[in-house]
């Protein structure tokens, strides 16, 4: 009985993936807590193991990590995930390679996926017995990171500048008791501002190439899947991090991965930490991620044999996403270039400033229009994007210190 339960949860965890994944503004930490706040009556009412609930959860976690590259490569509307892919993806786009993009990054999630629960009994015993010593000096390799990020800029002043502007808008964000800060502050900073510039170059979307085959160099696509998963392994691991911000470091110490490389780690991270952070939950009960923290909630002793079923279900919900990104990715693909393309940048902003103020209120408008004008410095003096990352870096290095 139980099995046919865990298929279900398989099955309408996989559904609510795709409607969550493939749809600007909806994360899957609203989705967890939505089920958290309706799981008794659920629970009453069709009898079922708290376990199953869980399943649901990492299912539809893992297959929005699939697709929410989607909105990000076709639309330039990014979540917490996907922002530093939105210029390598959309460039891509313009390129008329955007199924290249998604291929890429399904190939980083799946195989990310993979590699991730093939390492968790390793990732089990360094969590178990290096946590509190490596805690201590993680601060120390954010800002090593930081200074290493920054010197490499070749506008090193105006690096500082993008820098220090998106730190002060990340602090001052989340000292604001303001619902789901994130989505103004990543749309304006890596969305919008991309559109803008891009309108503004009067670029326009060519017909997409459809090849069934693209062509990988295996060094770089293998050290991309390492990095990623060493990534996810830290986001995962310690407190406050994003997958971006994991991104970040892991292009400071791994270099020359091209765009290519770069699409794939952000695919690896995106999916892998998410499985990952079982990993904590299992060997020190922490949880760093929101779907994560409600299962915590709803089971609070996760043995073995729940974890073994949490990883199983997400292995078969990665599997037949990989079928779902290529799928979405072609309807995208052969949608977006009979659009007019001005036309749908402006309505991807008019949209997406829509459910911002719907979603956060006034407060998140004028988050909105203030990320989106420092978003705009790097595209206009040439900087590297990955500077406004400070955003997150910063409010996580006080946090830590």
């Amino acid at each position: 009985m139980i099995l046919i339960e865990i298929i279900m949860a398989i099955i309408f965890g996989i559904l609510t993936g795709i409607i969550s994944g493939i749809t600007p503004g909806i994360h899957i930490n609203m989705i967890s807590l939505i089920v958290l706040s309706i799981s008794k009556v659920i629970i009453e009412q069709f009898q079922l193991n708290i376990i199953i609930i869980g399943v649901y959860i990492i299912v539809v976690g893992v297959t929005h990590t699939f697709l929410d590259a989607l909105p990000s490569i076709f639309l330039g509307a990014p979540d917490e995930n996907t922002i530093l892919g939105v210029l390598p993806g959309h460039r891509y786009l313009l390129h008329g390679n955007g199924l290249m993009a998604v291929k890429l990054f399904t190939i980083g999630s799946f195989f990310g996926l993979v590699m991730g629960i093939i390492l968790f009994p390793i990732l089990y015993l360094i969590t178990k017995y290096s946590y509190e010593g490596l805690e201590k000096y993680f601060v120390i390799i954010l800002i090593a990171s930081v200074i290493f990020m920054l010197w490499r800029d070749n506008k090193k002043l105006w690096a500082i500048t993008v820098f220090t502007l998106s730190g002060v808008l990340g602090l001052a964000v989340f000292s604001v008791n303001m619902k789901d800060p994130l989505f103004p502050l990543l749309s304006g900073l890596f969305g919008i501002s991309t559109l803008i510039i891009s309108i503004n170059d009067n670029n326009h979307i060519p017909k997409q190439n459809h090849e069934t085959y693209t062509k990988l160099e295996v060094k770089k696509t293998f050290l991309s899947l390492i990095a990623g998963n060493i990534s996810a392994f830290i986001v995962s691991t310690f407190p406050g991090l994003s997958s971006s911000i994991a991104a970040v470091i892991s292009v400071q110490f791994f270099k020359d991965l091209g765009d290519k490389g770069f699409m794939i780690l952000m695919g690896c991270i995106g999916t892998s930490s998410f499985v990952l952070s079982l990993v904590a939950l299992y060997t020190v009960n922490k949880a760093r991620n929101g779907a994560v923290i409600v299962i915590s909630k709803l089971i609070p002793e996760i043995t073995l044999n729940v974890v073994i079923i949490f990883l199983v279900s997400a292995l078969i919900a990665g599997a037949v996403s990989v079928y779902l990104a290529l799928w979405f990715g072609k309807i995208f693909s052969r949608i977006i270039s009979k659009v007019n393309y001005k036309i749908l940048v402006i309505s991807i902003i008019a949209f997406v400033t829509t459910l911002v103020l719907v979603l956060t209120s006034w407060t998140g408008l004028l988050v909105l229009i203030t990320s989106t004008a420092i978003g705009l410095i790097p595209g206009i003096v040439k900087v590297q994007r990955t500077q406004s990352m400070a955003c997150l870096i910063v409010p996580v290095i006080i946090y830590l210190l």
